[in-house]
């Protein structure tokens, strides 16, 4: 299927095939406050106890779409699924694979009583090859998971999940579990495990392709490029490796004026289509057929400005916290993920950054088909130390190899606001750790700009990220209508009271035009909010509202020196009600209103997305 035709449904939109089951729906669920499951084998499928209610995967217990809604604290919860023999029927020596988008935090998987995966990592997807669990003749199969997650553990990755008994501030409930979508596929023993993809809009593009084993013998990947049904570009390589990595030529980008048809941007997300093949070399044997998707398009800084496609884009990004009134952290399908990208862009945003967390990659696919550029983050720990830095580190990476595939994705965001490292600017094991942070993920990608430390004390930062809630319209003009008011800004403690630069080289990177400055937090306004709910500045009425609000956005606009900005936020969120949306998703002005402020009066377009109810049942 075409990218350009997809749904959106399949949840691992780079790397799809036809068959697949969705595991998704109601499980047996079951607290285990005293830590007795495992003593006890509830993993055995004649085991009844533990599993006392029943849970709709993959809202988390928390969430009201779960069918439990329980918010308080509870470290370990099982969950169990019967599945019918014919989903998970091998043969020929085809593989049986079980697919879990996201598990908060440790987790461990059985299948008929048999030990087939441990992972950890509350943000990242793994798969258990349930093959040799398999019970011969068994009508149904059972499925148990464990999953653990200590609430007051603050090494331990959480973004804006609260460790408190109860919501404060800007942190919202938390997530014990399954969060996002379970599935299933049939594969056979040499199938593509990996597939990821590098840009180069001059020239082509990069396959690197993971297999499931080393081969016997020789295998072929045949990849082939498409766009509007016509060929662009097909390669047949030998493989005798477990990892290949192959580079395709696309002629038609040798010519100039015919290449901008083929990039992607914002205003034209344009999608080659890919197919992989890979093939017995001997036999020719087909033994695993993938489909995914390509976005052509470079990412970068320089000449004071952010680059796409290697020309000035002025950024115009909203912070979505990803956090919805009835799924809580979880979503309620492609089509509501959707939505939010089709609204995000009818308010007149060319970006988002999805903050303290990593998104379900169908809203990723969204962001590539529909046009939105997208800045990829994580979830923090709170405290520093050997066991955070391991497991944050272990989390990116494996966040970075899951997402780096996406067009939209621009921005790789491991830090924010010193959070799991708040002693940076004292402490040189802390700034060591970012700039190895960033280090890192440069190694694994080197075509995005990375953040050291969004927000404020940076260390080795290609954006001069800097979070000012300021609401003083004045004020804002003073720090940044021209370069003498951004100097003495950086000569100050900033801000929020913490220097912006903790490095000299960072600071001269961005005397220089090689780092461009953005205003990457601010406004944070609410209208008519109670005592007990939080906001940076509050108004009391919607004139007061939308004035203020088209006096902040309108000194950005207008400073020669802002590359591009971030406001906060999409939508209101459990306490917080920054939005420019209410938490049912209906806009706090007219959405005309909130696109003039944000674009500087840039029309709506034609056909505009009415505002969605963003929690609703469909997957």
């Amino acid at each position: 299927m075409k990218a350009s035709e997809q749904d959106g449904t399949y949840p691992r939109p780079i790397l799809r095939r036809e068959l697949w089951h969705s595991l998704d729906g109601v499980w047996e669920f079951g607290y285990d406050d005293s830590r007795v499951g495992e003593r006890d084998a509830w993993f055995s499928d004649a085991s009844t106890d533990g599993f006392d209610r029943e849970i709709t995967v993959p809202f988390p217990p928390e969430a009201p779409a779960s069918g439990i809604g329980e918010t308080a604290a509870h470290a370990v919860v099982w969950y169990r699924r019967r599945i019918p023999h014919g989903i998970l029927a091998v043969g020929g020596g085809d593989r049986a694979l079980v697919h879990f988008g996201a598990v908060d935090h440790r987790a461990k998987v059985w299948l008929d009583g048999r030990l087939v995966a441990e992972h950890v990592g509350g943000q990242t997807p793994f798969t258990a090859d349930v093959t040799d669990a398999l019970r011969p003749g068994a009508e149904e199969h059972v499925l148990v998971v464990r999953a653990e997650d200590d609430p007051a553990d603050l090494a331990q990755p959480r973004g804006k999940q609260d460790w408190q008994d109860r919501p404060h501030a800007v942190w919202y409930e938390r997530t014990t579990g399954i969060w996002q979508t379970v599935w299933t596929e049939t594969v056979g023993a040499q199938h593509v495990t990996d597939l990821a993809w590098i840009p180069d809009p001059a020239r082509g593009v990069t396959a690197e392709i993971t297999l499931a084993a080393a081969p016997s013998g020789p295998v072929s990947v045949q990849i082939e490029l498409s766009h509007d049904g016509a060929v662009l570009a097909g390669s047949t390589t030998a493989v005798r490796t477990p990892r290949g990595r192959v580079d395709l030529a696309v002629p038609a980008l040798r010519n100039g004026i015919d290449r901008e048809d083929l990039l992607w941007s914002p205003e034209r997300p344009t999608l080659l289509d890919a197919r992989v093949t890979v093939r017995d070399a001997a036999t020719s044997e087909v033994l695993d057929t993938v489909d995914s998707y390509v976005g052509l398009r470079s990412a970068g800084v320089g000449r004071g400005a952010f680059l796409l496609n290697d020309r000035p884009y002025y950024v115009r990004s909203v912070l979505n916290q990803g956090y919805r009134p009835d799924t809580l952290i979880a979503n309620s399908g492609t089509a509501a993920l959707r939505r939010e990208v089709e609204l995000i862009k009818a308010m007149g945003f060319n970006a988002v950054r999805i903050h303290q967390k990593a998104e379900d990659p169908r809203f990723l696919y969204w962001a590539d088909r529909l046009g939105l550029l997208v800045w990829g983050e994580t979830g923090a720990a709170y405290e520093y130390g050997t066991e955070a830095v391991e497991l944050l580190t272990r989390e990116w990476l494996d966040l970075v190899r899951r997402d780096r595939s996406h067009p939209s994705i621009v921005t790789w965001v491991p830090v924010n606001e010193s959070w799991g490292c708040s002693d940076i600017a004292n402490d040189p094991a802390q700034r060591a750790y970012t700039v190895a942070l960033a280090n890192l993920t440069r190694a694994l990608d080197p075509t995005r700009p990375v953040m050291s430390n969004e927000g404020w004390e940076h260390t080795d930062s290609d954006i001069m990220g800097v979070h000012d809630y300021a609401s003083d319209p004045a004020l804002l003009t003073r720090r940044y209508g021209d370069a003498a008011g951004f100097e003495a800004l950086l000569a100050s403690p900033g801000p929020a009271g913490r220097t912006l630069s903790l490095d000299a080289r960072q600071t001269e990177r961005y005397r220089t035009g090689e780092v461009p400055l953005m205003v990457t937090e601010f406004g944070g306004l609410s209208v008519g909010a109670e005592e007990d709910e939080f906001s940076y500045t509050r108004t009391t009425s919607d004139t007061q509202y939308a004035a203020l609000l088209g006096d902040i956005f309108g000194v950005l606009h207008t400073s020669p020196i802002v590359a591009g900005f971030c406001y906060t936020q999409f939508m209101d969120t459990a306490q917080e009600t920054n939005g420019l949306l209410c938490t049912d998703g209906s806009p706090k002005l007219p959405l005309e209103t909130i696109r003039r402020i944000v674009t500087g009066a840039e029309p709506a377009p034609e056909v505009k997305p009415e505002p969605p109810a963003l929690d609703g049942a469909e997957r």
